[in-house]
C-alpha cells in the first residue's frame, strides 16, 4: 500500500465512506450509520438493498451523514469520488491485517453481510482487502465500527 502523497494531511484533507454489500438486516445499517456519524464518515452506503430508518440509529445520523444506495458493485465503482480507493473488508487469503494497514486518504470501505461476505467478483473490484483479527466473521456493524475506529486512531498517530 502506497503512502499518502507528500504534503497530504489525511486528518485535514481525507475522507471516507463505509457501507454494506447486500445487507442482511436493517438494524446493521442503522448501527453502522450511528458509528459512521460518531467517527466522522463523509457518507455511508448500501449495495444491492435499500434501507429504511429503524431504531438502532439513536443519533439521528441521517441529519449528518448521507446514505447512498447502489444497485450493484459496478454502480458503486462508477460513482466512486475521484481518487477514492475501494477497500474490501473480508476474511481472505491475501487480505492485509487491519493492525498493519495504512488507510488511504480517500477510502470507500465495503463490508459483506454476515451470511455471505463479499463474493470474489466484489473482492476483485477492490483496490485493497483488509481483514480484522480472527478467523471467523463477526457482526457487520461491529466489524465496520472497529474498522473506522482504527482509521481514526491511525490518522491521529500519523
Amino acid at each position: 500500500m502506497a503512502a499518502a502523497p507528500e504534503g497530504l494531511d489525511v486528518k485535514k484533507q481525507g475522507y471516507y465512506g463505509i457501507g454494506i454489500y447486500k445487507t442482511k438486516t436493517e438494524a446493521n445499517v442503522g448501527t453502522l450509520w450511528r458509528s459512521a456519524h460518531i467517527f466522522g464518515a463523509a457518507f455511508i452506503f448500501t449495495v444491492g438493498k435499500r434501507y429504511k430508518y429503524q431504531a438502532s440509529d439513536t443519533t439521528k445520523a441521517p441529519c449528518h451523514v448521507p446514505l447512498l444506495h447502489f444497485a450493484t458493485i459496478d454502480d458503486l465503482r462508477t460513482h466512486l469520488p475521484c481518487g477514492c480507493k475501494l477497500v474490501g473488508v473480508e476474511i481472505a487469503k491475501d487480505a492485509i491485517l487491519l493492525e498493519g494497514y495504512c488507510h488511504p486518504a480517500r477510502a470507500c470501505y465495503v463490508l459483506g453481510a454476515e451470511d455471505g461476505g463479499l463474493p470474489g467478483g466484489v473482492l476483485s473490484e477492490c483496490h485493497d482487502i483488509v481483514q480484522l483479527s480472527g478467523d471467523c466473521c463477526m457482526n457487520v456493524a461491529v466489524a465496520g465500527s472497529i474498522l473506522i475506529y482504527h482509521r481514526q486512531v491511525w490518522a491521529a498517530n500519523e
